[in-house]
């Protein structure tokens, strides 16, 4: 039996990786990072597509090559690559702007808008965006990036509803994940006195492990999800 092929975007290290690694068995994997170096830890079996998606004919250059590659058999897409600069809006230089607003929302637009063309034909398919607690919460030092991760949630919703009613078999899922306080690298920069204040506020009293998050995706892309559609998953442990 021909297993489903999914893309996984930032898929090199911390999140991403933990869900390849929980997808590989069950999956055929397309793994993305900005460039084949990235990849420290391999994936038997995975097909790799770089690009950089702040540039926007990488991005371009790289949707033609998905759906010129693997457009008959694409299952799922999972939009998880992500960047952040945090400083105070004030002082963001514009670069960094136009990086968050590429690579974070831009890119899963435009891996949306392949994705959907390719869904259509073959009607089915999954779409599940990673978004970010801080785009319902919002966080100092963070406001494009909150911005960004907002604009997925309402994305996913949107794009479920015109799934629904530009394709006949209602088998085309979209929606999005929000991760809270998760242990990645990206998190292990955060000064302690910050972590202490985001553990008082989770009822859990932990922070998150990537394995958390990519046991829910495992659910999520697969069958038993079926019926959870066009809707937000916090992952979060309570967060307050």
């Amino acid at each position: 039996m021909t297993k489903k092929k999914i893309l996984i975007t930032g898929a090199s290290r911390g999140l991403g990786l933990a869900i390849a690694q929980k997808l590989a068995a069950d999956y055929s994997l397309i793994l993305h990072a900005s460039k084949p170096e990235s990849f420290t830890t391999t994936i038997p079996g995975a097909d790799i597509l770089c690009a950089d998606f702040s540039d926007n004919d990488q991005l371009t250059d790289f949707c033609k090559q998905l759906k010129k590659q693997h457009g008959n058999e694409l299952y799922g897409i999972i939009n998880n690559a992500g960047v952040t600069f945090d400083k105070p809006l004030t002082f963001q230089p514009e670069r960094e702007i136009d990086a968050m607003l590429n690579v974070n929302l831009k890119a899963p637009i435009m891996i949306c808008k392949t994705a959907m063309k390719i869904f259509g034909l073959n009607q089915t398919g999954v779409i599940i965006n990673i978004s970010s607690v801080v785009g319902e919460t919002g966080n100092s030092f963070q406001s494009v990036y909150a911005a960004t991760k907002a604009g997925l949630a309402a994305l996913s919703r949107s794009l479920a509803q015109e799934a629904a009613a530009t394709n006949t078999e209602h088998t085309i899922r979209v929606l999005s994940v929000s991760p809270g306080f998760i242990e990645t690298d990206m998190t292990d920069a955060i000064p302690e006195t910050y972590k202490d204040k985001y553990l008082a506020m989770i009822p859990a009293k932990r922070f998150g492990k990537v394995d958390d998050v990519a046991e829910t995706i495992a659910f999520l892309v697969s069958d038993k999800a079926s019926y959870i559609n066009g809707t937000n998953i916090h992952i979060n442990g309570g967060l307050i």
